[in-house]
């Protein structure tokens, strides 16, 4: 085999190699998406857009009652908890509950809000029409707001799903989003 005709076959090999990497990193957003969304976690402060059509829509079930339990956490300068610990409610009934976050800066800070959910299977029967998770938040110094959550729980939940539990866990970022 002559030196041509290996240089020419090492440059074909490296040649799909790099064609592979970046076939790989094209298609690692996708990927990334999927898992997030078989995860829960892709679903986590996107916006449902269809959330008020569907809570003006839909039939109260009261023959069953949910209990939502209500947790927040927080990671960086804040104070931040719900109002309430817990809400008995109907599905398909529209709730209101507010969560109160305190900023313990002397300087304003902003903020994200990540949602978790158990059992996570209830997850796509929680609707939320409105939540501060939906966008960062910023705080002036010191301050104190209270962030309403907006939510219907889908009549569609399975039997044997009788508690939720909606958890929040409050980061500080570097600052608002572009």
């Amino acid at each position: 085999m002559s030196v041509s005709t290996s240089n020419w076959q090492l440059s074909g090999k490296l040649l799909v190699i790099a064609l592979a990497m970046f076939g790989f990193g094209y298609a690692m957003v996708p990927i990334y998406r999927a898992i997030c969304e078989a995860t829960g976690v892709g679903l986590i402060t996107q916006r449902d857009d269809d959330a008020k059509d569907f809570a003006r829509n839909t039939q109260v079930d009261t023959s069953r009652k949910v209990t939502v339990e209500f947790d927040a956490n927080s990671r960086g300068a804040w104070h931040f908890k719900p109002k309430v610990s817990s809400v008995s409610v109907h599905p398909g009934e529209l709730v209101t509950v507010v969560y109160e976050l305190v900023s313990t800066q002397p300087r304003p800070t902003a903020g994200q809000a990540i949602p978790s959910y158990a059992p996570q299977t209830a997850a796509p029967y929680f609707r939320k029409l409105e939540c501060f998770c939906f966008k960062q938040q910023t705080l002036g110094p010191m301050q104190t707001r209270e962030f309403p959550v907006v939510f219907v729980v889908d009549p569609k939940l399975p039997a044997e799903v009788d508690t939720i539990t909606l958890s929040y866990t409050f980061f500080e970022v570097a600052g608002p989003a572009s």
